[in-house]
């Protein structure tokens, strides 16, 4: 039996916002928490069959440029999956 420290985060617990797939990819949206006065922060995670991993960073100001972490940064996806990211961040599937 696992011991409680080791279950797996309950996804309204850890910020996630939900899931959207292209191909074989399934991409993960989250809200970061740094500090309840801060401005909101979203990453995006990838799983593409390697396990999951960050590959972007973003916040709500629309003029900050989005990070796109590794071989990420200027692929075509990208504007395709900020663009999903958003819609989860606006209609979140965790409520």
């Amino acid at each position: 039996m696992k011991a409680e420290t080791d279950a797996e985060p309950h996804p309204d617990s850890d910020g996630w916002l939900g899931d959207f797939r292209r191909g074989p990819a399934v991409f993960s949206a989250y809200r970061q928490t740094a500090h309840p006065l801060s401005p909101p922060e979203y990453r995006i995670e990838c799983n593409d069959g390697a396990g999951p991993r960050v590959i972007c960073r973003f916040g709500d100001d629309p003029d900050q440029a989005p990070e796109w972490l590794g071989t990420w940064q200027g692929d075509e996806w990208c504007p395709w999956i900020l663009q999903r990211a958003r819609r989860l961040i606006d209609e979140p599937e965790n409520t």
